[in-house]
C-alpha cells in the first residue's frame, strides 16, 4: 500500500496552454515532458457502496498497459488529497481481485459480484518531473472529460504529486504557479465528479462538522485536524455560493469562516507565528465582508419580507424593499468578487503551506487539559459579559453574543473529550442563548440599516418598520432573560 499525496488545482484550458509553454517549468524540469492518453473505467455497485465507504476502484488503460487501482480513506485539506492506494499492473482490461488481494487491497464483503461500470474518465496527461526546493514533484496537466451515460463534464486541471520531500513544498510550488496563471484549489476529485454525473445528483450543501478528537491525541494534531475541517467546510461550499445554487451555500461559507476564526485564535495561543497572524487578519476581513452581506440578507428576506406580507399594498414598504434589494445585490457583488478572486485562492494555498510547516512544536500538556483551559477561559468571558450586562445595552449584548459564539464553537471542538451527558445539556443551553442573542443582534442591525436608508420621503414608512421590530425586540428580551438563567445554572462539564 502507498499513500498518495497530491495537490489538485483547477485551471482553464487557455491557461493550461500558457503554463505548458512557460520557461519557469522548463527551468525546474528534471526530465522531458511526455504526454499520455489515460482511459479509466470506475466500478461500483448500483447503490454506490464503495462511494459510501469513501473508496474508489478503477481500471486504467495507458497505451497498451492496464493498471488496477483501489483508493480509500485519507483526507482533503486545502486541496491536498492524501489517500491510501493499492495499485497493480494487469495483463488485460479486466478486474483481477486476486491481484488486488496480493497487493494488500480489500473490497467490502459481498461487493465483488455486484460491481458494474459507473463512469469513465478520458483525458490526455502531460507529465513532467520537477525539482523544487529539494523536493521531487510530478506535475500532471490533465485535459479531457468525464462521462457517465449521456452526461459529461470537462477535465482541465493540474495535479502536483509529491514523490519525495514535504507536503508544504507542494503548496509553495502552487503559489509560484499562481504568480504565472490563475488557479483554483480543487476540493473535489475526478471520481467524485464522476459519481455526481452517474447519480444525476446536484451538488449538496456541506454542513459544519468538527472531527472527533481522542484524549491521546497531541494538541498540535488536534488543532491541525480542526483547522483542516474548517477549511474543507468553506472550500466545499464556495462553488455553490458563487453559482447561486442555494442561499444555504453562502450561509455555510460564513459559518465555516467564523469557526475557522475561532480555531485560529486557539492555535495562536498554542503557538504564535507571523504567518498565522497574517492569515487570521485575512480571515477576519472576509468574515466582516460576508457579515455585511448577511446583514442585508436578513433585513430583506426576513425583517422586511415579514412586514410586507402583513401589509402587501403598502407602497412605502415596497419602495423600501426595492431600495434594500439593490443594496443587498451590491453587497453580494463585492462578496462574489472576493470569493472568486486569486487572493482567496492564494490564502487557501498559504493555509496549506502553513498547516504543513515546522512550527507545530510539542508541549507537555495533554489535549484534555489544554481543552479544559480553553473552555474555562471562554466560559469566564461569557459569564463576565452576562453579569455586567446593564438593561438592554446593545454594545454589551453584542459583546455577550460574540463571547457565546466563541464558547459554543469551542465546546463543539472539544466537547467530545469529556462526559457526553453533561456536555450535551450545557451545549443545548448555550445554543439556545446564542440563538436568542442572534435575533436581538439582527434587530439592532435592522435599526442601523434603517438609519442608512433614512430620508424625508421615507420617514413615515421607516417609523412603521421601527415600531414593528421594537415590538419583536421586547418579546425577545424576555426570552433572553429566561435563557440566561438556564445557562448560568449549568455547571462546567470539563471540570
Amino acid at each position: 500500500m502507498a499513500i498518495e499525496t497530491e495537490l489538485k488545482l483547477h485551471i482553464t484550458p487557455e491557461n493550461l496552454v500558457r503554463l505548458k509553454r512557460h520557461p519557469f517549468l522548463r527551468a525546474l524540469s528534471s526530465s522531458r515532458a511526455r504526454t499520455l492518453k489515460l482511459y479509466s473505467i470506475y466500478y461500483d455497485t448500483a447503490d454506490l457502496e464503495l462511494r459510501q465507504r469513501a473508496m474508489a476502484l478503477r481500471l486504467r488503460r495507458i497505451g497498451k498497459q492496464f493498471l488496477q487501482t483501489l483508493k480509500g480513506g485519507g483526507q482533503v485539506s486545502a486541496g491536498l488529497h492524501q489517500r491510501n492506494e493499492w495499485e497493480t499492473p494487469l495483463q488485460s482490461e479486466q478486474l483481477d481481485f486476486n491481484a488486488l488481494k496480493a497487493c494488500g487491497g480489500e473490497l467490502p464483503s459481498g461487493v465483488r459480484n455486484r460491481l458494474q461500470p459507473v463512469f469513465i474518465t478520458d483525458f490526455s496527461r502531460n507529465v513532467r518531473l520537477l525539482n523544487y526546493e529539494g523536493a521531487e514533484i510530478e506535475l500532471c496537466m490533465d485535459s479531457g472529460e468525464i462521462r457517465a451515460g449521456q452526461s459529461s463534464c470537462p477535465i482541465s486541471e493540474l495535479e502536483l504529486e509529491l514523490k519525495s520531500g514535504e507536503p508544504q513544498q507542494l503548496f509553495k510550488l502552487a503559489l509560484a504557479l499562481l504568480d504565472i496563471v490563475p488557479l483554483q484549489v480543487e476540493h473535489t476529485s475526478k471520481a467524485e465528479y464522476g459519481y455526481l454525473l452517474f447519480s444525476a445528483a446536484s451538488p449538496s450543501v456541506s454542513k459544519a462538522k468538527f472531527p472527533p478528537l481522542k484524549k491521546s491525541q497531541s494538541i498540535a494534531s488536534a488543532l491541525q485536524a480542526l483547522i483542516a475541517a474548517c477549511l474543507a467546510h468553506v472550500q466545499s461550499n464556495v462553488p455553490g455560493a458563487l453559482l447561486k445554487l442555494d442561499e444555504e451555500y453562502l450561509h455555510q461559507v460564513r459559518v465555516g469562516l467564523r469557526r475557522l476564526r475561532v480555531a485560529l485564535a486557539i492555535a495562536q495561543r498554542f503557538h504564535a507565528d507571523g504567518e498565522l497572524t497574517a492569515l487570521r487578519e485575512q480571515v477576519a476581513k472576509l468574515c466582516i465582508e460576508l457579515g455585511r452581506s448577511r446583514d442585508w440578507d436578513v433585513f430583506v428576506t426576513q425583517t422586511l419580507a415579514h412586514i410586507c406580507t402583513r401589509l402587501p399594498e403598502h407602497a412605502g414598504l415596497r419602495e423600501v424593499l426595492s431600495v434594500s434589494e439593490r443594496a443587498r445585490k451590491k453587497q453580494h457583488a463585492g462578496m462574489d468578487s472576493s470569493l472568486s478572486s486569486q487572493d482567496f485562492q492564494r490564502m487557501l494555498l498559504r493555509f496549506g503551506a502553513w498547516m504543513h510547516g515546522e512550527q507545530w512544536g510539542g508541549t507537555e500538556a495533554t489535549l484534555q487539559r489544554f481543552a479544559a483551559h480553553e473552555l474555562d477561559k471562554r466560559s469566564k468571558q461569557v459569564l463576565k459579559h452576562g453579569t455586567e450586562l446593564v438593561g438592554e445595552n446593545a454594545a454589551q449584548l453584542h459583546a455577550l453574543r460574540i463571547a457565546c459564539k466563541k464558547l459554543r464553537y469551542s465546546t463543539e471542538m472539544f466537547g467530545g473529550l469529556f462526559a457526553d451527558s453533561k456536555s450535551r445539556n450545557y451545549m443545548a443551553a448555550l445554543a439556545e442563548l446564542q440563538d436568542i442573542l442572534g435575533i436581538l443582534n439582527d434587530i439592532a442591525v435592522a435599526h442601523r440599516l434603517l438609519n442608512e436608508l433614512d430620508n424625508a420621503a421615507r420617514h413615515d414608512t421607516l417609523a412603521l418598520i421601527r415600531g414593528w421590530i421594537e415590538h419583536d425586540y421586547a418579546e425577545r428580551v424576555a426570552e433572553f432573560g429566561k435563557a440566561w438563567q438556564q445557562f448560568a445554572a449549568h455547571n462546567k462539564f470539563w471540570d
